[in-house]
């Protein structure tokens, strides 16, 4: 644990906290017996648990350890991703087969894909030997490459995360110029991708949500109601109306607008002002690293954290299409919370290494 910055594992403690309590309140069910039972939120304390373990080993290992392996552990989350593919392997959801189901385990391996993805690039851009065109080049065909399962499963959003990661992480390294060039280029093909199936679907409900407010903008539409239900102090805990009954996903991709009706506008923005605070605190550690490996690492896993909060919220409040990216630390799923987790105990690593006076 890092005694110097406590903030960097306090901050995500208190949003996991709240994450699990709202999750209780949202996933209670009344039994026959007249009992409650509280399943969901049981076993989102556990995956806590397991998480808050996966972050004190990670925080313990040399950061030199990841660096030297990364590439394994990136072509071993690539095979993970090819899996849900596979009948009787993949789970399906939202029109997409995005999870593995290893026994009583379901697992989303995107996840993992994502965070060795970043580790990789840091090490990659840490040695500082290539030169700004060729690393772009290189970077592109590398999520060109990982991409491929991604989008046959199809996920689009996963895909567009990790395009965001690896021109995050290239702006880290070498600046905007680019990766904004090939976001400009390539956004017809996204447009394109966009176009088929389930997408086609969600780019309605983003325009125009009560044009299909039955189906393709039913859970858009929820969404508004629950920012309205809640109104500056929300309904509190146990007494929204949304719930998992009209909201789907209410504890999941959309549990920051279950999270709003719960607690009010001025709960979500408490809940935006803790991801901010610890964004600007580990900032604060980036601009005083000297070690360009250090700096990156800190670099790309805040970005890993900042890249889906954006997704999530901006598709939530219809900023964006909704693409059913988790809420770090706070929505229910047992793989995000453990690799958000996992991602804080490098990042205290990280600050350990650096030895930074804060």
């Amino acid at each position: 644990m890092n005694r110097k910055d406590p903030l960097i594992w306090i901050i995500p403690l208190m949003l996991s906290a709240l994450g699990i309590v709202v999750i209780l309140s949202l996933t209670s069910v009344r039994l026959s017996d007249g009992s409650l039972s509280f399943s969901l939120g049981k076993k989102q304390a556990q995956w806590m648990f397991f998480a808050w373990t996966v972050m004190i080993v990670g925080s313990a290992i040399p950061l030199s350890f990841w660096r030297n392996r990364s590439g394994i552990f990136l072509g071993i989350s690539w095979f993970l991703v090819w899996l849900p593919l596979i009948p009787g392997l993949g789970v399906g959801g939202g029109g997409s087969l995005r999870w593995l189901k290893i026994g009583p385990i379901t697992i989303q391996p995107l996840e993992l894909l994502a965070f060795f993805l970043v580790i990789h690039l840091c090490g990659v851009y840490g040695r500082g030997e290539l030169k700004p065109f060729r690393a772009f080049i290189l970077s592109l065909l590398l999520v060109g490459v990982l991409s491929v399962p991604v989008l046959l499963q199809p996920d689009l959003g996963g895909t567009l995360l990790l395009f965001f990661l690896a021109m995050g992480m290239y702006v880290g390294a070498y600046g905007f110029l680019l990766p904004l060039s090939a976001a400009v280029l390539l956004s017809p093909l996204f447009v394109f991708f966009a176009q088929r199936g389930y997408r086609q679907r969600r780019i309605v409900a983003w325009i125009d949500p009560w044009s299909d407010p039955a189906d393709a903008g039913y859970q858009a539409i929820q969404g508004f109601v629950a920012f309205a239900n809640g109104g500056l102090w929300g309904t509190g805990l146990g007494r929204a109306i949304q719930r998992s009954r009209f909201l789907p996903a209410a504890h999941t991709d959309f549990i920051f607008a279950a999270l709003s009706e719960t607690l009010g506008i001025w709960g979500s923005i408490g809940v935006l002002s803790l991801f901010l605070l610890w964004f600007l605190r580990i900032y604060i550690h980036f601009r005083r690293c000297d070690d360009r490996w250090i700096c990156l690492v800190l670099w790309g896993l805040s970005l890993s954290v900042a890249v889906p909060l954006s997704i999530n919220v901006a598709g939530i409040t219809n900023l964006i299409p909704m693409t059913g990216m988790p809420l770090p630390f706070v929505s229910y799923g047992g793989s995000a919370l453990v690799v958000a987790w996992l991602k804080t105990g490098l990042i205290i690593r990280a600050v350990r290494e650096m030895g930074d006076s804060l």
